[in-house]
């Protein structure tokens, strides 16, 4: 039996860096709302960590032909019973081992030295300095580069249009667009006070992106890494938004509009590489690379994406890949859409997560792949 914890909050708390921290209104009611979760990809009697179990039974009734039968329990509940003999948790930081200590879990929290070791690969420096080189030497039409920058005095002169990232940060709060030099002055008290706290700022050329995606993976216990699939999602102003629910293969022939076989596969072959021994002995468990389709044009500033716009399959001219975005070293949002059934005689489908007075997740249908209407 294995005890699931949705910790939204988990890229704040390797922020924070600490045992007992207060995530943010918005990570606390994210938790809150969607703590049921898990149940998409748990397994028949699993244990689900909650704030609400009623909340969480009749959020989940909506979503029922897609869940397990799991036991949602809260966590005044400590110690719990029955034990579960493995934790697993949307990510690995303090926060969450501090959560297990108090329920009487402790023995199941990886090690100090462990959770150091996440947090570090979980930075976007590390990112930048290892895996993003590795994979635009792979060849022609990759683009991607990021420079660390660790004193004040190196954000002068920025080479705009450019882009400011935390080294840690969640939905896009700790990334920045400069456009100009008009939009320093509205951010420069930000970027001195990452540095400060952080010990450093990632600074990146602003990219005319056209498609967001991602290939997710696993690192299996014996350091194997093995690719689990693509995930083609929408963002709002940085923050996750929806993704798009469909075969590998009709999400391939996506992004093959825009970006070569050869190229997504030797990005996928060299990813599964390079971090098995990267992971193998301290983590295992599922991760995402971000990546993104740029137009190789001179970048100019986008409007945000439609969502209708995952489904667009307008060629055009040119276009490179950015291999690594940032690596999320924890369960991703394109890990929930694949667990979720799909195959060639159902339309494809739209997961999203919108907000009015709480955070709602939907899955619904669109009109594209209706090749069988009757089974709609």
């Amino acid at each position: 039996m294995t005890l699931h914890i949705f910790n939204p909050e988990h890229d704040i708390a390797l922020a924070t860096n600490v045992a007992r921290f207060t995530p943010p209104h918005a990570g606390r009611q994210l938790r809150a709302d969607l703590g049921f979760l898990p149940a998409l990809w748990a397994k028949d009697g699993d244990m689900v960590l909650v704030d609400d179990v009623e909340a969480a039974l009749e959020a989940v009734r909506h979503l029922r032909r897609w869940a397990a039968d799991v036991l949602f329990v809260p966590l005044s509940a400590a110690p719990l019973s029955p034990q579960p003999v493995a934790v697993e948790p949307w990510g690995w930081d303090q926060g969450v081992a501090e959560q297990l200590r108090l329920l009487g879990l402790h023995h199941l929290q990886p090690a100090p030295d462990v959770l150091s070791a996440i947090r570090t690969l979980s930075s976007r420096q590390w990112a930048a300095n290892y895996l993003l080189p590795a994979l635009v030497s792979l060849g022609e039409g990759m683009t991607g580069q990021a420079t660390y920058l660790d004193t004040p005095s190196s954000l002068s002169p920025l080479p705009y249009p450019c882009v400011l990232k935390a080294p840690w940060s969640s939905s896009g709060r700790g990334v920045r667009y400069l456009l100009q030099p008009s939009h320093w002055q509205h951010n420069a008290a930000w970027a001195h006070n990452v540095i400060e706290r952080q010990g450093g700022i990632l600074l990146e050329p602003y990219y005319n992106k056209v498609k967001d995606f991602g290939m997710e993976f696993e690192a299996l216990p014996d350091g194997q890494v093995v690719y689990r699939g693509l995930s083609l999602f929408h963002t709002v102003r940085g923050a996750y938004a929806g993704s798009l629910i469909a075969t590998e293969q009709a999400k391939r022939n996506l992004l093959l509009r825009y970006i070569d076989a050869s190229r997504l596969d030797a990005v996928r072959d060299a990813i599964c590489r390079l971090m098995s021994p990267v992971l193998r002995g301290f983590y295992s468990g599922p991760f995402g690379v971000d990546m993104m389709v740029v137009a190789a044009s001179q970048p100019t500033p986008q409007a945000p994406l439609n969502p209708s716009e995952l489904f667009s399959t307008t060629p055009q001219a040119h276009f490179l890949l950015h291999p690594c975005v940032e690596l999320n070293l924890r369960r991703t949002m394109g890990h929930v859409a694949l667990s979720l059934p799909c195959d060639d005689t159902m339309p494809w489908r739209l997961m999203r997560i919108d907000y009015t007075n709480r955070y709602h997740f939907h899955i619904q249908d669109t009109t594209e792949n209706l090749l069988n209407t009757h089974l709609v």
